[in-house]
């Protein structure tokens, strides 16, 4: 769907298309890849600098792929977070092109390339989450030393497992705001909301596994209207591009802070169930914030969709029931903190459980770092996969937690596991019909810890993952 709201885009789009003959409009395209949407419905996106959208051709049919938002940059908001009181360069201008594609098609290639197809009952799934450089505040990160942001070799071991699907659970753009000067391991990082931060954030290290297995992606809060909203909505986000979404406008953000759950058949009477937790607050909401209803909404419509099968998986950002850790730094003292208290706050005042009965597993991400967590009363499990990119969280969360320790009302902790400090991806491989084998794998792809889950339980090999030094 084309986006027409910006008369400059239009004019820009204009003017470049006067030099496109330059080059063929496939030489052009910076990255192509397959997002599953409602129903696993698969669509085929291109990235591309050129006025013109590429050729794509579907089981030997060639056509040309829609426009889903024009050549432009994408326009700096007038409240646009970290980098709103400096000058922020202007990105460098692309058009987002895309083309739904026919259930059972055998063949998609968008200008040359082959893309991945999805495949009817995916048996091994990769879970990643928080994979960009972090540059905000007082935080930065050596973005340019792949030891220390190492999610392109992330990208690349998991994309060697040869996954049939892959699973983002959120925060994709970190590079908010400029790197300091007096800092060499991140000079020269683009930043802000454009594509170009995108673009080294995450098209550019992640395109082996883009071109390994279509993706389901869930939007996490650096994806927020007022952070990198605008690229989650041209790029990523698998609904049409409309006028009332897109963030480019703060007046719309009550409507493009927020979409509809959906589902991902999986086959075999199983299916994942992926809502939209980014605009949350982890303190809670206060009396009357509107927030509360919209989540309260969310809750409703994840009820009515998880009756479409039997063994659910949901999929958000934000844990329900995960820990995190701080760590006082005078004293030492740790603290653990649980889910996130505004989700809490909305969905308990449905159902105490949180999530609909036959949800069995909760995949999030957010906290940076691995974790599970099984328990004994009638909750789903927990698994953080938040360790592919971003500076981890290294505060160690314990091997067991004292009694009367939970991250969410009324659920009993039977079992949990971590690893900190250890960059990777999560796998999951379908053993039966609710049933799967997860393997936590460092950033080379090796075993550092394995789990079996059934139903909503699961139990892990180890309860702590040795922290180790990564090459």
């Amino acid at each position: 769907m084309s986006f027409q709201r910006f008369p400059l885009a239009v004019l820009s789009a204009a003017i470049l298309a006067g030099c496109a003959g330059m080059h063929p409009a496939g030489d052009r395209v910076e990255s192509a890849f397959v997002i599953l949407g409602d129903d696993g419905a698969a669509t085929a996106r291109a990235i591309t600098t050129a006025a013109s959208c590429p050729a794509i051709e579907i089981d030997g049919r060639s056509a040309t792929m829609t426009v889903r938002s024009p050549l432009s940059p994408i326009p700096q908001r007038s409240q646009a977070g970290g980098a709103k009181d400096r000058p922020v360069p202007v990105s460098s201008p692309v058009q987002s092109c895309e083309t739904p594609l026919p259930a059972g098609a055998r063949s998609v290639l968008v200008a040359g390339r082959a893309l991945p197809l999805p495949v009817l009952e995916p048996k091994r799934i990769v879970v990643i989450g928080d994979t960009g450089c972090r540059l905000k505040g007082k935080e930065f990160q050596d973005c340019n030393d792949p030891q220390a942001f190492p999610f392109a070799r992330v990208a690349a071991s998991a994309a060697a497992w040869k996954p049939d699907l892959v699973i983002h659970v959120g925060d994709f753009h970190y590079r908010e705001d400029p790197c300091p000067a007096d800092r060499p391991g991140c000079a020269g990082s683009p930043f802000g909301y454009g594509w170009d931060a995108w673009k080294a954030d995450f098209f550019a290290p992640a395109q082996t596994l883009l071109k390994a297995a279509p993706w389901v992606v869930a939007r996490g809060n650096h994806e927020t209207c007022a952070r990198g909203g605008q690229g989650w909505w041209r790029f990523l986000d698998p609904r049409p591009l409309r006028p009332e979404s897109g963030c480019d406008d703060p007046a719309m953000d009550a409507t493009a802070d927020y979409t509809d759950p959906y589902t991902v058949p999986l086959g075999g009477d199983a299916q994942l169930l992926v809502f939209d937790s980014a605009n949350t607050s982890y303190k809670g909401f206060a009396v009357g914030d509107p927030r509360r209803e919209r989540y309260m909404d969310t809750y409703r419509k994840l009820e009515a969709l998880s009756a479409k099968a039997r063994h659910t998986i949901a999929v958000d950002h934000h844990p329900l029931y995960g820990f995190g850790a701080t760590e006082d730094k005078k004293t030492g003292a740790i603290t653990l903190f649980g889910g996130d208290a505004g989700l809490i706050q909305a969905f308990g005042a449905i159902q105490p459980r949180l999530m609909p009965a036959n949800v069995d597993v909760l995949l999030s991400g957010h906290v940076h770092l691995w974790e599970q967590v099984s328990f004994s009363s009638d909750h789903p499990s927990q698994f953080v996969s938040g360790f592919a990119g971003t500076a981890e969280d290294i505060v160690p969360l314990p091997v067991t937690v004292a009694p009367g320790s939970t991250p969410a009302p009324a659920a009993i902790v039977e079992s949990m596991s971590s690893w900190i400090d250890g960059f990777g991806f999560m796998t999951m491989e379908r053993t039966g019909p609710d049933r799967w084998t997860v393997v936590v794998h460092d950033r080379d792809g090796k075993e550092r810890n394995t789990c079996a889950v059934e139903g909503r339980r699961s139990h892990c090999a180890l309860p702590q993952v040795p922290r180790v030094l990564q090459h």
